[in-house]
């Protein structure tokens, strides 16, 4: 096993069996389940909502070269500047390039999956640049120095005890404060932050080609504020968030907050087409995008992974996941955890090192079945088992176990040779790297066949 796949297996193994964090996370998963019926109710026909969001998304990344080339001309026509980063370590040295112009001394941040994965804030912070986290969910992770739980929702593994204990050890604040009157410290102390930083960062959950610009969806005004008050703003984003045309956002502004928070639509919904123009009093007097790859072409030139690229993220496949209710965001170690996270990682990561996380599914469906664009997550994760042996990434001893499988199988004689004794010793005997962390495996006494034909008196 990989150094990754022990640390998963570690990590999972412990977060299965505290009782305390799986009760905080099913406790919140619950609320979020109580409310996307609500969210849902919005939509007159929901299974041609979300075919529809699908096509829309076939269509952007099947002609993705195109769109993206189009967002650029469109987006520079207003003064916005278009940096495209193979990597993450170029996406990193682009934005330091820039802080470093501004004479940058502190950055706000508004939530961004795409900077988690290329680690932003420990980049900036080693160049002693003071980077902020302004939603409260990170701004709550980045106190206690874990990276986000959840696609969505940050720390959703955390209660308000938790938060109120955590506010007092890094703040010196009353530990019994209520969860408004954290938000009103958190508030107080990211509202300085806005008017003295130099530069502010977001991510976006859609491109758009036909104006230029990029769309952010979200439920407090920190990303509006990050990219308002500072003069520069700076917006990095993978390439696949890309739609067509402006006018899709009425389709997939109410299914992210649907399928996302259970929210007909979230509270602030914005578009920013460049920095500020001559006729307007408020934005950036600078604005840069950077269109981030990071792998995304390597899903993007395989003709059945292709199909994850559509995702929103808007972590209903998550919240669905028995495997991820049990062990948590953090068990993954990867950035895109549940799902999603297990289908693109090996692909954006290398399947000899995360092959794991695609086994690490039950393989129940339920993923496939509450995704807002419909994608087959499922038969992706078993995609990715295919891919990764047909690449040669499985042990000698894991070939020939299933080798001998196949030709017992396929021999009706070798399958009924010896009791469910002989099996269970021989089988148990033999496979103890596969039953290590499995129950041990039980074999009946007599096959099915040796049944019917006892029943039925069959020669």
């Amino acid at each position: 096993m990989t150094e990754a796949a022990d640390s998963f297996t570690a990590k999972s193994t412990i977060k299965a069996a505290d009782l305390e964090h799986r009760r905080k996370i099913n406790f919140n998963i619950g609320k979020y389940n109580a409310a996307v019926p609500n969210g849902k109710a919005q939509f007159a026909d929901l299974h041609l909502a979300r075919e529809r969001a699908k096509n829309i998304k076939w269509r952007a990344i099947e002609t993705l070269d195109k769109q993206l080339e189009d967002f650029e001309l469109n987006f520079s026509k207003r003064g916005g500047k278009v940096i495209w980063a193979e990597t993450a370590e170029q996406a990193i040295e682009e934005i330091l390039t820039i802080c470093k112009e501004k004479n940058c001394k502190t950055v706000v941040k508004s939530k961004s999956m795409v900077t988690e994965e290329i680690h932003l804030n420990d980049a900036l912070q080693q160049n002693g640049i003071e980077s902020i986290e302004t939603d409260l969910g990170e701004y709550i992770q980045q106190l206690d120095g874990e990276p986000p739980y959840h696609i969505v929702t940050p720390a959703m593994h955390k209660s308000k005890e938790d938060i109120a204990k955590l506010f007092a050890n890094k703040l010196g604040t009353d530990p019994k404060l209520t969860p408004e009157q954290l938000t009103l410290v958190a508030r107080k102390i990211l509202r300085e932050k806005y008017t003295r930083a130099e530069v502010g960062v977001t991510g976006a959950n859609f491109i758009i080609s036909d104006i230029g610009g990029i769309a952010v969806t979200e439920n407090e005004g920190n990303a509006r504020l990050s990219c308002a008050f500072p003069k520069t703003h700076i917006v990095i984003v993978g390439i696949e968030k890309m739609i067509p045309s402006v006018t899709d956002l009425g389709l997939f502004w109410p299914l992210l907050s649907t399928f996302g928070t259970g929210q007909k639509v979230t509270v602030y919904n914005t578009i920013v087409t460049g920095p500020k123009q001559e006729n307007e009093t408020d934005g950036p007097e600078e604005m840069y995008v950077i269109l981030l790859d990071n792998g995304r072409t390597n899903i993007l030139q395989n003709p059945k992974q292709r199909e994850s690229l559509y995702c929103i993220r808007c972590g209903a496949c998550l919240n669905a996941c028995p495997v991820y209710k049990n062990i948590g965001g953090h068990a993954y170690g990867v950035t895109y955890s549940g799902p999603i996270g297990s289908v693109i990682t090996p692909h954006l990561k290398g399947i000899d090192d995360y092959k794991h996380l695609s086994y690490a599914s039950s393989l129940c469906g339920n993923c496939t079945e509450v995704c807002a664009v419909k994608i087959n997550l499922h038969e992706l994760l078993l995609e990715n088992r295919h891919e990764s042996v047909e690449e040669g990434f499985t042990s000698f001893s894991e070939n020939t176990a299933w080798k001998l499988w196949k030709i017992a199988s396929l021999k009706r004689g070798m399958m009924n040779i010896g009791n469910g004794n002989i099996k269970n010793k021989v089988v148990n005997g033999l496979f103890k790297g596969w039953k290590k962390h499995r129950s041990d495996l039980h074999f009946s006494g007599k096959t099915f066949n040796q049944l019917w034909k006892e029943r039925f008196n069959v020669k």
